[in-house]
């Protein structure tokens, strides 16, 4: 299938509803609102394709960008590949659950995350933190230093509340995932998030949004979902 092709599979598939969500969550024209599981049949069709994925990244349409990284070849991407990913990643659907969850496919993923992670950049920082998510909830633990997680662990603790918003979420998400993933600083990971506390996004009142990776470990501990791996991250 060519670009043209894919991008007609696509709008054929956008729906209005999901369009209007994906705006108010920051995304802009041109999109067609394409539910992510309405991609897995036309993934199946085309498997993996780092030349398609980029003239779809390249499109600034949101749902090809997003299929881009569905369909993309991890192992043959650089670095430079992924500073370029980073760059067009306008908003956090795109930082977050396109850029970063490529990259955790990655050999290249800690090196490249670390370096987003310093970065001061709020998208950067942000799809740095996600990535170890992604990383942590489906790599065995083996594959990680537990010096380095703890401290990234410190680091989140010193810095989480005078980061960027969306460095915040990912900050606390990945405290979180720390806890219930990576079973060598789980109780390391829940003290952390106790000395954090709760992370405050804004809004006032009944809109007052407010994180804690505490509550979140805590609930996750009652489920007995301690060292919960997922088999796959991307579909």
């Amino acid at each position: 299938m060519n670009l043209e092709t894919v991008l007609q599979e696509l709008e054929a598939l956008g729906k209005e509803r999901l369009k209007k969500m994906y705006l108010g969550n920051g995304a802009h024209e041109p999109l067609f609102g394409v539910a992510t599981g309405e991609m897995k049949p036309l993934y199946r069709k085309i498997k993996r394709n780092q030349p398609l994925a980029e003239q779809l990244y390249a499109t600034g349409n949101y749902d090809a960008m997003y299929f881009a990284g569905v369909i993309a070849d991890p192992d043959a991407m650089s670095a430079a590949d992924f500073e370029r990913w980073i760059d067009e990643a306008y908003f956090y659907m795109l930082s977050d659950y396109v850029v970063a969850v490529t990259l955790s496919e990655s050999d290249l993923a800690q090196e490249v995350s670390d370096a987003w992670i310093a970065s001061g950049d709020e998208l950067r920082m942000s799809a740095g933190w996600s990535c170890y998510c992604w990383l942590l909830g489906n790599r065995p633990d083996g594959a990680f230093s537990t010096e380095k997680l703890d401290g990234l662990l410190e680091q989140a603790k010193r810095t989480i509340h005078d980061a960027p918003k969306r460095a915040r979420i990912s900050m606390n998400n990945f405290v979180y995932t720390v806890g219930v993933s990576y079973v060598p600083l789980h109780e390391r990971a829940v003290q952390i998030a106790q000395e954090i506390g709760p992370v405050e996004l804004g809004g006032s009142g009944s809109k007052r949004k407010v994180l804690n990776a505490s509550q979140q470990i805590q609930k996750e501990l009652e489920k007995g979902r301690i060292g919960f791996k997922r088999k796959h991250v991307r579909c």
